[in-house]
């Protein structure tokens, strides 16, 4: 499969975020999440359907596929390293972090993430 612009990502972020209940998450949620309208929410439901990460009834809740479920850990989680190392180690205010891991986990290798990882572990600064 070819790769997810960023903004795909964030939208497979969301609804995994959106969904940790069990239950699907809603458009509304996800645009609201996302400071995005529900029409730009609706397209993106519409490619990350085509690309096969979710099922997207219409007007009912979105579901992860496996595929898709295993990519949004994966985003998910390199967003929670880079978050905990931008603030157990080198200090950055909470919501600056939030904001620049939310960038960089887009771009990152997994190889810079699993050493981050790594790092935090062995200092015990983990964020599990």
């Amino acid at each position: 499969m070819e790769s997810l612009t960023f903004t795909m990502e964030n939208y497979l972020e969301a609804i995994y975020e959106l969904s940790l209940d069990g239950k699907g998450a809603r458009v509304s949620d996800i645009a609201d999440r996302l400071g995005v309208t529900k029409a730009s929410t609706n397209s993106a439901m519409s490619t990350l359907s085509d690309k096969g990460l979710i099922v997207n009834e219409k007007y009912k809740e979105v579901f992860l596929t496996p595929a898709g479920l295993k990519l949004a850990q994966f985003i998910s989680k390199k967003h929670h390293v880079i978050y905990a190392f931008l603030t157990n180690v080198l200090h950055i205010d909470p919501s600056i972090a939030d904001k620049d891991a939310c960038a960089i986990e887009h771009v990152i290798s997994s190889d810079s993430i699993y050493a981050m990882q790594a790092f935090l572990q062995s200092s015990k600064e983990s964020p599990e």
